[in-house]
């Protein structure tokens, strides 16, 4: 006797059901799940490719090596065999922390004109919605945009919403780095925004590099817009909980520490991206000597002495921004724990005089980018206590610490 389970007519009816979720996915979402999937094949296939592949008679190493042993593979190459593996492999080069950052730089660009010549195949083809075919072209623009100039991206991939990173200034030579780590929504097309420029991860970047310019200019500098790791969409229950925060954690520890040179590094946590930066914090490598939070839903944490780090811990909140009415509570692995501005929590406060709501505070003109820059420079004497706070320079002597 046939089971109910495997009877032909529930089979029937689960395969009808199946095909009708396909065509209701495709349907609402323009092909992009198959866009997807396409784009991670074809990560995974150049990553199968390389694994097989040799240069100068010697096997490459593997893609998920060490820094360390990236770097040395790189450094026994020639130039021309450095680019020659980038043009091959522009989405793993691309990607290597380790690999020199202008190699990086040079692979993202030929990964971006592939992207950008597949969006423009997708935005013709008319087996898609017309929002599919919508979100083509905006992915083709944003591609385009990153394509523009001299910028210098250095990291690119365009599967499932997508992940970047955009370096301004010399990484090779700066002194100081300031890492800038977005919150929920972060994907390829937010990443740069024409209206409310200053909310968006590029926009964050480029003001701070600017203001710590205009701070130090005789410190060498450079700012990363970090947006390579996979943010929660929207308020939902990803952005209460902390799965998608340890994973970005794991992937700010390892960029940092393949950073170039000898640099200090200060992170910059906007909103769920300060719940990223408290959950990396006990693992960061020493070189990282401040975390600065503002907006933040909190870091995972009791209080500060629990991120068990050796870097300074900063914080900031603006008067009017919704997450100070957010419960900052842990429970079941719910909410992200202490308000970083809770004098109790053990933060140094900052001001963030002149900013306005969730998404003010990278604005010109604001004491909290100004505080931010003073920050990343080192110069901690510039640095604006807010009122809650006129202790926020103990333990830091004269006007620069290293």
């Amino acid at each position: 006797m046939t089971s109910f389970d495997t009877s032909p007519t529930l089979t029937a009816w689960r395969a009808l059901l199946a095909v009708a979720v396909v065509f209701v996915m495709l349907g609402t979402t323009g092909w992009s799940a198959v866009r997807d999937q396409q784009a991670g094949g074809e990560r995974e296939l150049a990553l199968a490719a390389w694994a097989r592949d040799r240069i100068a008679g010697h096997a490459l190493p593997e893609a998920d090596a060490s820094a360390y042993r990236l770097g040395h593979f790189f450094a026994t190459l020639t130039s021309g065999q450095r680019f020659a593996l980038a043009d091959k492999y522009p989405s793993v080069v691309g990607n290597l922390n380790g690999a020199p950052v202008t190699l990086r730089y040079h692979a993202n660009r030929v990964a971006l004109g592939r992207a950008m010549a597949a969006e423009t195949a997708r935005a013709h083809d008319e087996r898609l919605s017309p929002d599919g075919r919508e979100e083509a072209r905006a992915r083709f623009h944003r591609f385009r945009s990153l394509l523009r100039g001299d910028r210098q991206i250095l990291a690119f991939d365009p599967s499932g919403k997508g992940r970047a990173a955009e370096v301004f200034g010399d990484l090779d030579r700066a002194a100081r780095v300031s890492v800038v780590v977005p919150g929920v929504d972060t994907h390829l097309l937010t990443l740069e925004r024409s209206k409310r420029r200053y909310a968006a991860p590029v926009g964050m970047a480029e003001s701070l590099y600017g203001a710590e310019r205009s701070a130090s200019p005789g410190t060498r500098t450079a700012v990363i817009a970090w947006a390579d790791y996979t943010a929660p969409a929207g308020l939902g229950v990803d952005a209460a909980l902390g799965g998608l925060a340890s994973d970005g954690a794991v992937r700010l520890n390892a960029m940092v520490g393949a950073l170039p040179g000898t640099s200090k590094v200060s992170l910059f946590c906007h909103s769920y991206g300060s719940v990223v930066c408290g959950v990396a914090a006990h693992r960061t490598p020493g070189r990282v000597a401040d975390i600065a939070v503002a907006g933040s839903p909190g870091m995972r944490a009791a209080d500060a002495g629990q991120l068990e780090t050796g870097a300074r811990i900063w914080a900031t909140r603006d008067g009017d921004d919704w997450i100070g009415d957010v419960p900052h509570l842990e429970f079941g692995g719910i909410g992200h724990g202490a308000d970083p501005v809770d004098p109790a929590f053990g933060a140094r406060i900052v001001s963030a005089a002149g900013a306005a709501g969730h998404s003010g505070y990278f604005e010109p003109g604001t004491e909290s980018l100004d505080n931010f820059a003073a920050i990343g420079v080192g110069a901690y004497g510039s640095v604006s206590c807010a009122s809650a706070d006129s202790t926020c320079h103990r333990g830091i002597s004269g006007e620069r610490d290293g």
